[in-house]
């Protein structure tokens, strides 16, 4: 090996000296609750929508749990499964790329990026969705790794082992950031990461986390500290 395949090689292999966010997209970045809610108040109507949301959710779960659907093809199944007219039942799959980011989410990763941190998102979707949700978000990021590409939903761990594989981050410099017990910080409890845990729903848990937070308006300030 020459020289410089070698200085090639330590740069891959080595921790980066970077500070990394990974993020969660819906429910943590965008209102994902609200955009599929609004859906399903369109098609069911409203006195329907909030138990049809309590079982959409049921439903996800079953649908992404080896990986093999799209997420297009989840919610286009899941409203097949909820009893959508045909005509209706690409409806809530159309819809993703117009939900909106929560209200603080653009300042406080602008204020992240300005601080030095490097952003990436960790997301159960597809290309095309990520794509579109970064956008209508307004701040750049340098990693989106979704569903998929890598045929794996959370909580599975194949996200972050692709993370760290593509970045060399150092654990160490890392910090996860998500709204979902289930998908994100149990996970990143059972990886030994930490993680600010965006509580969103006013939930309790007693899983460990470097931070609980209501929503992203002073995550700036917590993961100051930490660089």
């Amino acid at each position: 090996m020459s020289n410089a395949e070698r200085a090639d090689e330590a740069t891959r292999t080595s921790p980066s000296s970077e500070n990394w966010a990974t993020f969660d997209c819906y429910g943590t970045l965008i209102d994902w609750n609200s955009g599929i809610r609004a859906v399903l108040a369109d098609v069911f109507g409203e006195d329907a929508a909030d138990g049809r949301l309590r079982r959409y959710h049921e439903i996800e779960l079953a649908l992404e749990h080896d990986g093999r659907l799209t997420y297009r093809q989840v919610l286009t199944e899941a409203m097949r499964q909820l009893g959508a007219p045909a005509a209706r039942i690409p409806a809530l799959a159309d819809s993703l790329p117009s939900w909106l980011p929560f209200p603080e989410v653009p300042a406080a990763l602008a204020a992240l990026r300005a601080g030095g941190w490097r952003l990436a998102i960790l997301s159960n979707t597809d290309r095309d969705y990520i794509d579109a949700s970064m956008a209508r978000i307004g701040v750049p990021f340098d990693l989106a790794i979704v569903a998929s590409e890598i045929g794996s939903y959370k909580p599975g761990h194949r996200h972050w082992d692709t993370f760290f594989a593509r970045t060399g981050a150092d654990r160490r410099r890392h910090v996860h950031v998500a709204a979902s017990l289930f998908h994100d910080i149990a996970p990143a409890d059972a990886q030994d990461l930490r993680a600010v845990w965006i509580n969103r729903l006013a939930e309790r848990s007693p899983l460990p986390r470097l931070a609980e937070l209501p929503n992203l308006t002073r995550l700036p300030e917590i993961l100051k500290a930490l660089a």
